[in-house]
């Protein structure tokens, strides 16, 4: 449905901080099924840990904010300028079920839960095949940085 070139075009975020590698579906208003293949490259797996790499949780949860920022731009029928920003403003009910390893490909499903003042509530849930790595309710907000 969208391949890398598309997704750089919507998001601002660069390497290493790109944690989307694809959207596999996206359901106007309503849904995205997009994909991060995680591989031993990933600079924070020297650290964490080492012997043992774990993606970090937290990176897991901007995964699926970004997956987010791709479904609301969509919603809004926007683009994404200079002038704007998606900002990641609110996180509940995060909970991380299942490490994510080197050669997991994650699974990034959000779905719009609702929309009031400009603020997008969303309900993601990641996973590695069929197993919920982590599910949270995230929330958004375009702002104006110009």
């Amino acid at each position: 449905m969208m391949d890398i070139h598309g997704i750089l075009k919507q998001l601002p975020h660069r390497y290493p901080f790109l944690l989307v590698d694809r959207v596999l579906e996206l359901e106007h208003n309503e849904r995205i099924l997009a994909v991060k293949n995680v591989t031993i490259n990933e600079p924070y797996f020297a650290g964490h840990f080492p012997g043992r790499p774990v993606m970090p949780g937290v990176l897991m949860l901007e995964a699926l904010a970004q997956a987010a920022g791709l479904l609301a731009f969509d919603a809004m029928g926007k683009v994404p300028d200079e002038n704007n920003i998606y900002y990641f403003v609110g996180i509940d009910a995060a909970r991380f079920k299942r490490p994510v390893e080197p050669g997991d490909q994650l699974l990034l499903e959000v779905r719009i839960d609702r929309v009031r003042g400009g603020i997008y509530k969303f309900k993601g849930i990641a996973r590695v095949g069929e197993e919920v790595a982590c599910e949270a309710e995230l929330m958004c907000t375009m702002r104006s940085v110009g």
